[in-house]
């Protein structure tokens, strides 16, 4: 992997021969990227990174505040956890077979599992994610023409999905909190991914034609995605 070090900056350099100019994006961890041409010297890359300082530290600053702000989560009764875009308020209960369950538009969860409250949240959620999302990336998978060979739920840290060179695509458990549309982006995006490695000019104009509205999920994903992850 290629990178580049300007200052106190250190970026992933993704080049494409497809590609004609320069692009900055900061991933949803803050890692820096920098997307260049196959041909394109340093000293053009440390330049471009110079005149874009200014933008990326106040990029940077942005989403550090966000995160900062975001609490987390607390097992009580009241506390509010998402699924699908909506909130529904934690009722904690005695006597319930399942450790958590959503019913009544409520989370009902044991007493007993309070203490591992995390984890059986997470559980439930990854339950419910696997077969929504094998759903969607069939619903899917013909309008990108792409031919995905499988479907899993896992904790991606700061991604919300990635795909093999095999063909298999992951998603974050986090997913199934988002909005459906939203969360049908991330499909559509990994979808992509399995014909376009790189988020080159190629690779948009794919998610676009499956997606004419993906701007509008990609920048709901940028401005609350910090507070989802913090479940």
């Amino acid at each position: 992997m290629e990178s580049l070090s300007v200052g106190d900056l250190t970026f992933e350099v993704r080049r494409s021969a497809r590609r004609r100019s320069m692009q900055i994006t900061i991933d949803r961890g803050g890692e820096l990227v920098i997307a260049a041409p196959e041909v394109c010297p340093r000293e053009a890359l440390d330049r471009f990174v110079v005149e874009k300082r200014g933008w990326i530290y106040t990029k940077l600053a942005a989403k550090a505040a966000l995160q900062r702000e975001v609490p987390r989560r607390e097992y009580v009764t009241g506390e509010g956890f998402a699924y699908l875009g909506r909130s529904h308020r934690l009722l904690l209960v005695d006597g319930q077979r399942e450790p958590v369950k959503l019913e009544d538009g409520r989370f009902k969860m044991r007493r007993d599992v309070v203490s591992r409250g995390r984890e059986v949240m997470v559980r439930w959620y990854a339950d419910h994610a696997l077969p929504w999302l094998t759903e969607r990336v069939a619903r899917w998978r013909d309008r990108v023409g792409a031919a995905p060979t499988g479907v899993q739920v896992r904790d991606l840290g700061y991604r919300w999905g990635s795909c093999s060179a095999a063909g298999v695509l992951y998603f974050h458990w986090r997913t199934i909190l988002l909005p459906p549309r939203v969360a049908e982006y991330v499909v559509v995006h990994e979808l992509v991914h399995l014909l376009e490695a790189h988020h080159a000019t190629a690779f948009w104009k794919r998610v676009e034609r499956a997606l004419p509205d993906h701007a509008l999920h990609k920048r709901w994903l940028d401005e609350h995605g910090a507070a989802i992850a913090s479940m």
